[in-house]
């Protein structure tokens, strides 16, 4: 399970909105056409998805707001692809969520790593105890979740995000 995600301009905000279906077309492509390959992510976060979202949340599995939404936040729109429908996150959930990320930096979100706490909350994937290699992971994709949201923000775009 990785998450991947997409800014929405105004022009694809509007066109989901009145058609949800239109989200497996931004996901996923042309399904129609065999040959067609699926878009390229604005955001894949790989499996480190569900470790960030702990670390922001110090929860499993619940929203918060703010940066505690980055992840598993937002509106639920279009079909579930096998793990949960995609969700939207408006623009205005999207300038929060960029200013608290933006709020903070590798160090403070690393002094919450506890790979014993999430190995027993079952945090996914189960690698927490590899140490080190494990912080680094969750580091890089969490620099990269921060400028995707503050490139977001500062463009005034919506959020698609998806878990495939």
């Amino acid at each position: 399970m990785v998450l991947i995600g997409y800014r929405l301009s105004p022009e694809q905000l509007a066109a989901v909105r009145a058609d949800p279906t239109a989200v497996d077309t931004l996901l996923y492509g042309d399904l129609d056409d065999d040959e067609a390959e699926m878009p390229e992510p604005e955001l894949d976060l790989d499996k480190s998805w569900h470790g960030i979202h702990y670390l922001l949340t110090g929860t499993e599995w619940q929203i918060g707001q703010g940066a505690g939404a980055a992840i598993l936040g937002g509106v639920e729109i279009g079909q579930d692809g096998g793990y949960g429908p995609p969700r939207l996150l408006d623009r205005d959930t999207v300038r929060a969520v960029a200013t608290e990320l933006d709020a903070l930096d590798v160090e403070t979100l690393g002094a919450r790593f506890d790979p014993d706490a999430m190995t027993a909350a079952e945090i996914y994937p189960d690698i927490w105890t590899d140490g080190a290699d494990a912080l680094d992971y969750l580091m890089s994709h969490f620099v990269e979740l921060r400028r995707f949201y503050e490139a977001a923000a500062a463009n005034d775009q919506a959020v698609l995000v998806a878990i495939t």
